[in-house]
This record gives C-alpha cells, sequence and structure tokens, in this order.
C-alpha cells in the first residue's frame, strides 16, 4: 500500500491549505494560481469558459449546463460571446431549512452556498484541457437522497486530488431535489407531465453537456463512469433505467445506495400533489399559480403533503423519481435489473455501520459509552436490546465474518443499506451482462478512539483521495493517506478500464452469482467470498440461504 499523501509536496514550502499539505509555490513558479484567457480557457459548444489553474489541475467552477422553469425540463445554454468565467462555486438547489447543526458535522464537515432555483451548475477538474488527450471521466452525484444535498456540500466531494492523482476528469454537479424536482403534477395536464422527474431530466442534461463537452476538457466523452453516494447511489441505478441515459454513461458505481427502491409509484407521487395544493389552499384550475409560489411556502406544503400521504397509507412518502411510463417506464431495479443495465459494469458496496452508530444519537452522546472498556456480558446486552433472541446467532457470525473487529461493534452492523446491497450486486450478476465488482469499506475512522465506526460517507474521502482534508473524518495519518491511494487508484482503474485494481489491493475479482466476492477495504484489504451474508440472516435481515 501506497504511505505517501495522493497531493503534491515541495523542497521548498509545504504549507496547510484546507487541511490537506499543499506545495505553496514561489514567486514566479509556474504552478502558482493562474487565471488566463490564454492559457486556462477552453472552446465548449456555446462559446468560451474561463477557468483557473492551480497545482497541475484545472478547475472550472459553476458551469451553466443547462436552465429551467419551476417544473419544467430543462432546456440547453443559448450559446454565448465572450469569456463566460467559471471561477466560483454556483448556487445550491433550495432544500428545506435546518435549524441545528447535526451530529455528524463533527465527522462529515460541511460547506453550503446561496440557494436558488436557477441551480443548473457543474464543476470540472482536469489535468489538462484542449490537449487531445481522451481521460477516463467519472460524473459525481451528490447524497442527500432527493430532498438534500449539493455538489459542494461535503468538503471531501473536492475533486482536486483525484484528478490530479490518476489522471482523470471529475465532474461535480447540482440539480433539482424536493418539490422542486419531483412534485409530479401531471394529472393537472400535459404541460406538466414529466414535472415529478424533471430532478433526474436535469441529471441526463448534465450527462449530455458532459458528452458535447467534455473533449475540450481533456476527456474521453465515450468514457464515462457515474459514481453516487447513499441519494447519489439512488440516482446512478435510477439513470440505469432511464431511456434518455442510455448511452451517456459506461460504467456505475453505487456507494450505499441500495437501501429502498430508487423511485416511487405514481398514485403516491400524484396524492402528494394533490395534497401540496391542498396545504396552499390551491384548487385545480388555479395549478398555473404554483409556479410563483415562495419556495418556502412550497416546501413546507410539500413536506407536510409527503407527512399525510405517509399517514393515509402510502408505502412510503418520499421525494423520489416518478413510475411515470416513460421517463421512467419501469423499477430500475427491482427484482432484476431494467434491461438496459445488462451492458453497464458496476461497482457496488456499502460501509461495515452506515447509520447504526453513535452518530444517529445526540451530540453529547459521543463523549460516553465508549465501546472499547465493554465487557462481553455488556455486549450480548447490548446484542439481545437489538437482536433479541438472535443475539447470540449474530454474535457467532460476526465473529466469523470480522475476525479483526471487537466483538462489541456487532452491535453497530448495519442491517440496512448492506442487504439491498447484496440484493441488487445478485441481481446485476445474474443479469450475466457486464460484470458487477463488490465492496464492503469496514476501517474505523481512528478519531476519539473510533467511537464513529465506518459511519454513512465515511468512504468518500478515501475516493476522492482527501483524507487530508477531512482529519476529523479521517484522522489524517499514514493509515488513511495509505488507504486513499488504493482506494481513489480503484476508482479510477474502474472508470478507466471497468475493473477496479490497485497496486497496494489483492486481486479484485468480479461478484458471480457462484461465488460473492467482495473486497473488504480496511487498513489491510482483502477479498472473501460472501463475507456477511450468514451475519446478515442471522439478524434477520436477509431471508435463510
Amino acid at each position: 500500500m501506497r504511505a505517501e499523501p495522493a497531493c503534491s509536496y515541495s523542497e521548498d514550502v509545504v504549507g496547510d491549505v484546507g487541511g490537506e499539505a499543499t506545495y505553496v509555490p514561489r514567486a514566479g513558479d509556474p504552478s502558482a494560481y493562474l487565471v488566463s484567457a490564454d492559457r486556462t480557457a477552453v472552446h465548449a459548444a456555446g462559446g468560451k469558459i474561463l477557468g483557473a489553474l492551480y497545482d497541475g489541475v484545472y478547475r472550472f467552477l459553476g458551469v451553466r449546463y443547462a436552465r429551467a422553469e419551476r417544473f419544467m425540463p430543462p432546456r440547453p445554454i443559448p450559446a454565448w460571446d465572450g469569456l463566460e468565467p467559471a471561477l466560483a462555486y454556483g448556487p445550491n438547489c433550495p432544500t428545506p431549512p435546518m435549524d441545528s447543526v447535526p451530529a455528524d458535522e463533527l465527522f462529515i464537515p460541511h460547506r453550503y452556498q446561496p440557494e436558488s432555483e436557477d441551480c443548473l451548475v457543474l464543476n470540472v477538474w482536469t489535468p489538462g484541457i484542449e490537449d487531445g488527450d481522451q481521460r477516463p471521466v467519472l460524473v459525481w452525484l451528490h447524497g442527500g437522497g432527493y430532498t438534500s444535498g449539493s455538489a459542494i456540500e461535503h468538503v471531501a466531494y473536492d475533486g482536486h486530488n483525484l484528478s490530479k492523482s490518476e489522471d482523470v476528469v471529475v465532474v461535480s454537479l447540482n440539480h433539482r431535489l424536493n418539490v422542486l424536482g419531483f412534485l409530479d403534477l401531471s394529472a393537472y395536464g400535459a404541460d406538466y407531465r414529466r414535472s415529478g422527474n424533471v430532478g433526474v431530466l436535469d441529471l441526463v442534461a448534465a450527462l449530455t453537456w458532459v458528452r458535447d463537452n467534455v473533449a475540450a476538457f481533456g476527456g474521453d466523452p465515450g468514457n464515462v463512469t457515474v459514481f453516487g453516494q447513499s441519494g447519489g447511489g439512488a440516482k446512478v441505478a435510477t439513470l440505469m433505467g432511464m431511456p434518455a441515459a442510455e448511452g451517456l454513461f459506461a460504467r456505475a458505481v453505487i456507494q450505499s445506495g441500495a437501501y429502498a427502491s430508487p423511485v416511487t409509484d405514481q398514485v403516491t407521487a400524484r396524492s402528494v400533489a394533490g395534497l401540496t395544493l391542498g396545504n396552499l389552499g390551491l384548487a385545480r384550475e388555479r395549478i398555473d399559480r404554483l409556479r410563483d409560489v415562495p419556495y418556502r411556502d412550497l416546501i413546507a406544503a410539500g413536506t407536510e403533503a409527503l407527512e399525510q400521504a405517509t399517514a393515509a397509507g402510502a408505502a412510503e412518502g418520499r421525494w423520489a423519481p416518478v413510475l411515470d411510463g416513460d421517463t421512467i417506464p419501469g423499477p430500475p431495479i427491482a427484482e432484476s435489473w431494467a434491461p438496459r443495465a445488462r451492458p453497464v459494469p458496476l461497482l457496488i458496496g456499502s460501509v461495515l455501520n452506515e447509520f447504526e452508530t453513535v452518530l444517529a444519537t445526540p451530540p453529547m452522546a459521543l463523549l460516553v459509552g465508549d465501546r472499547s472498556s465493554w465487557s462481553r456480558a455488556h455486549v450480548i446486552e447490548r446484542l439481545r436490546a437489538r437482536f433479541g433472541d438472535r443475539a447470540g446467532a449474530v454474535a457467532e457470525a460476526f465473529a466469523k465474518a470480522y475476525p479483526d473487529k471487537p466483538i462489541a461493534d456487532a452491535c453497530f452492523v448495519d442491517t440496512a443499506f448492506r442487504p439491498g446491497t447484496i440484493r441488487w450486486a445478485d441481481a446485476k450478476a445474474a443479469q450475466a451482462g457486464a460484470p458487477v465488482y463488490s465492496y464492503l469499506f469496514t476501517k474505523t475512522s481512528p478519531v476519539m478512539g473510533g467511537i464513529a465506526g465506518a459511519y454513512h460517507c465515511a468512504e468518500i474521502p478515501y475516493v476522492f483521495a482527501n483524507v487530508g482534508r477531512v482529519p476529523q473524518a479521517t484522522g489524517g495519518d499514514g493509515a488513511a493517506f495509505a488507504l486513499a491511494g488504493d482506494v481513489s487508484a480503484a476508482w479510477a482503474s474502474f472508470a478507466r478500464t471497468g475493473r477496479p485494481s490497485a497496486p497496494g489491493l489483492p486481486e479484485w475479482p468480479a461478484y458471480t452469482v457462484d461465488r460473492r466476492a467482495t473486497m473488504l477495504l480496511d487498513d489491510v484489504s482483502r477479498v472473501a467470498d460472501d463475507p456477511d451474508g450468514e451475519l446478515m440472516r442471522a439478524a434477520g435481515a436477509l431471508p435463510p440461504a
């Protein structure tokens, strides 16, 4: 495994910029931050875009890929004259207001931008522009379900280090969310027939922009990988079943995204729309006035409608793409994957603990209850509280699956995302098409004595080679940098060749119906066949074999 940080150093000066040890150039050094119409501008399809160059990576921030009216599909950007600056992040999609700092801020630092419904922007990091090179392109879809989040929300989403260390083009993007992206008004006229899916049509518009423009940014438009975590992983799955997205990407990565179906049914979606109008006091014939309702009033009415739909018996009132028979003709993944997913290689996985950690408790709980001091009797007591009569079988299966982990960790094993991940991998393997590769991120964050475990989002700094940017998440030590080198290289290898590999990892075989080969990513990574199937069955999260 690599012990060196995935960032640049100099014998002259090393500074600490944004938490990452970074080369600090001397005066006049060509590595200094540069903005130049001659050297940092690209000729895109609609005109010239001005970016910046620093530390060997060009970055174009806040690039507009489409425009859209409220509830309407996105439309292309008209051509422009002169230079369009792309030197600062663009606005985020409006999201429900936050009234407190979440407990996970201690481990997952966030950043925010002004919000606007005019939010269809993307960011590009690349080692070269207009150089004729054809680098793999990785397009990141952020988490937050279909309700919140943004391309820059996590500090670890920054694409600089991944682009530089692996010679790839990294793209991240914003799109419409929540009531703006998924309010299904199709029952109110043909003008609104796509309103329930404009949030994912934005993703298609962004991928279309990538296809048409990424060659100018040194990328290969025929070798695009979509990758996303949590809600972003669900978005990847949705795209794999969308006719409009077919051919816009070659490979897919789903990180902790197999919690539930990535889509919702139209009966529920239309019910939510009707309840939203009722909550706003708008009659059917006044539907067009919905376009002018202030966002805060709209999201409040929509959120209440979700709760009302759930109380009335909806399977799960939530914002999600809608099975409308058109934009999304059928479930992207249910018992099997949509046929159009068959030729797409898939890398899929989850993390050991996900939300089953102390991060789900009030912040002060982080200061107590250190599980490293628990007696075996206390562990069994905690296991019984969670798993009942299954506690003994869970403890035994956990010890077999993870002989290097303390038995107390069995109390926090994920049983929500992991079963879905196994089912989705099984279904992809059963297609007998493009290969599927499986992973499980098991590295415990060393911060605060390891109290947070391998929590939801824990793998993101490693994928982006950004462990030094968020030491409160990773510890920022040599082991973290070594694993980040392996993980980011494996993701880039998958984007480049369709097969994940890295010098510091064992050979990574494909996941098949006969051999559920899974890479366990940790300080010492290893491959195991069906490593936690018995554990999931013991916990009642999967049916008996």
